[in-house]
């Protein structure tokens, strides 16, 4: 994006995080005429209803920052027992052309919310998504660790293997 001027904002203003990484790579790839990744990513806690959501990144307001984001969740979450704690990251990436066709990738990262912050890598919710195989928070896990099992890797590794299968088609055609 830093090749071009007067790059477009996007308000993400979607119902999913699905609807809001279609939103910004159908614009970008309006904007620039090529082709365009966008994504769009947050936590879903199961005893919130599904929040934050879509609203992960300004859960404690249009200001708040990772802190407070954090402080909000554990204070809803004060009275509830770890096995009650489910939650998931989830990341939707989108793959627009501008013939304006695109193709969807999910990724998803299951885990439970501690009852405190441990660790102090990462950033957003890592210090409070426990991994219950590792036994540890994301902002304990290296980055190593994280980007092979985050959620989204795991929509990365689908786009991979629909590139690499579209690559093996078109060989195969010529």
């Amino acid at each position: 994006m830093a090749e071009y001027d007067h790059v477009p904002e996007v308000i993400e203003d979607g119902s999913s995080f699905f609807e809001n990484a279609l939103k910004k790579a159908k614009t970008i790839s309006e904007f620039t005429g090529e082709t365009a990744l966008a994504d769009d990513s947050g936590l879903e806690i199961a005893a919130l209803n599904g929040q934050p959501g879509i609203y992960s990144s300004r859960f404690a307001g249009e200001d708040a920052d990772d802190d407070r984001n954090i402080d909000k969740v554990l204070d809803l979450l004060a009275n509830t027992p770890l096995k009650n704690r489910t939650a998931a990251f989830r990341c939707s990436i989108v793959l627009y052309s501008p013939e304006g066709s695109y193709e969807a990738f999910e990724g998803r990262w299951d885990g439970l919310i501690s009852e405190a912050r441990q660790g102090s890598g990462g950033f957003g919710y890592d210090p409070i998504f426990y991994v219950p195989e590792f036994k540890k928070t994301v902002a304990q896990l290296t980055s190593q660790e994280k980007n092979r099992l985050s959620h989204r890797a795991k929509a990365l590794f689908a786009l991979k293997e629909s590139l690499r299968t579209r690559l093996e088609l078109n060989k195969r055609s010529l």
